[in-house]
């Protein structure tokens, strides 16, 4: 059973979770250009790699960043939006 780390709950069977799509900074929208803004809603560079990702966990109602190599997918750090990672979890074997 693949498990993630809810930073609020501990380790959860992955079913409990779901993927809320690649984290990026929101450039400010009363200062970017139209260009900046439309990068920002519609363009990712998909390559694989170390990426954050928002991840909500369904029975708590919780939001948090998952950092995850999505070239071995390997889940390297789970936290709230706002704190730093504290949270290393490897997947047992």
């Amino acid at each position: 059973m693949k498990l993630l780390n809810c930073p609020m709950n501990g380790v959860r069977p992955l079913s409990e979770f779901l993927f809320g799509g690649e984290f990026r900074e929101m450039p400010n929208p009363d200062a970017s250009t139209d260009l900046e803004w439309a990068s920002y809603v519609h363009y990712r560079d998909n390559a694989p790699g170390i990426k954050k990702e928002w991840w909500y966990h369904s029975p708590s109602g919780t939001w948090f960043i998952a950092e995850r190599n999505t070239l071995t997918d390997e889940v390297l750090a789970t936290y709230l939006h706002g704190n730093s990672p504290v949270s290393k979890v490897k997947e047992p074997s």
